[in-house]
This record gives C-alpha cells, structure tokens and sequence, in this order.
C-alpha cells in the first residue's frame, strides 16, 4: 500500500476486537512516536503504555469516550524542555507531542491496527489516576487494537472539503 493509499484509507477505529496487540507490533508504533521530528529537535513528547485491566479502568474513568481497546496510548509533553519561539515564548511542546500521535497513528493503520485520537478526556483526573504522568501536559488518549468484526468508518470518513476551499497559491 502505497502512503497516498494508507492515509485515505485510515479511519477513527471505535469498535475494538478483543485481540491483544503483539508487542512487536506495538515496539513499531512507539519507535514511530520517538522517531517523529520535534522543534529543534528537543523530543519533549512522552508516551504511556495503558494495557492492564486495571489501568485501563483508571484511564477508561477519565474519558466520556468507551471504546474498550486492549490498549491505550496517552500522549504527552513535558513543557520544560519543549521548545518555546523567540518571538512570542509559544510552546511547541503539543505540536511535537501530536506530530508523535500521528505518526503512531499512521504507522499502526500500516500494521493492521486501528486508532482513534480521543481529545476529551479530563487532564487533571488522568494525571490523578496516573501519578507518574506529573508535570506532563496531556493531548491524547489513542485507543490502539485490531478491528472488530463488524468495524467500519463513520459515514462521514470519505466527505472531504474541495482541495481549493483548504489551499490557497500565493
């Protein structure tokens, strides 16, 4: 499958199989997170592996979102080392921290595993059930997995704004 291919094809998994996902398979997609590009190359992204059964209650207790997974990815930064522009002190930090979710998003669809970026979730309750997740900014939660049986794509995965309405030649 070519990338172009990949990309169109990739969608918001919400139905999970109860399969465990191989933790070669899931060596690959943290290797993708660590190797995504980051602002001066400071690599303020940090990434926790939910998958037991108790960890995934304490996470699943955070979200409105229930997609039961075998596992949970939660994206974060530290803001410390992030690195912040001259002009304006701006944080980069959620920037590189979800450059890594895509790329683990990406490179999970190219092994047959399905992700969704889940965005609403609460911060303050997830660093509470998660202590070790101190003085880190959470973006995401992405549920990882194999499809289920009967997963598909939202009927509205294929609409597409024009490509003229998004770009604009100056």
């Amino acid at each position: 499958m070519t990338f172009a291919e990949l990309s169109a094809a990739r969608y918001s998994l919400r139905k999970f199989a109860a399969t465990p996902v191989e933790q070669e398979k899931l060596d690959l997609i943290l290797e993708a997170g660590r190797n995504a590009p980051t602002a001066h190359n400071n690599q303020p992204q940090r990434i926790f592996v939910i998958r037991t059964p108790e960890a995934l209650e304490k996470a699943d207790a955070c979200t409105a979102a229930h997609f039961h997974p075998p596992v949970i990815l939660v994206v974060a930064y530290d803001p410390e080392p992030a690195w912040k522009r001259e002009h304006d002190g701006k944080n980069h930090g959620e920037i590189d921290a979800a450059i890594a979710a895509t790329q683990m998003m990406l490179q999970a669809a190219d092994l047959g595993l399905g992700t969704t970026y889940v965005g609403m979730f609460e911060p303050e309750k997830l660093q509470a059930a998660f202590p070790e997740m101190a003085g880190l900014v959470p973006i995401a939660m992405l549920p990882l997995g194999y499809p289920a049986e009967n997963a598909r794509p939202s009927r509205l995965h294929a609409d597409r704004k024009p490509l003229e309405e998004m770009v604009k030649y100056l």
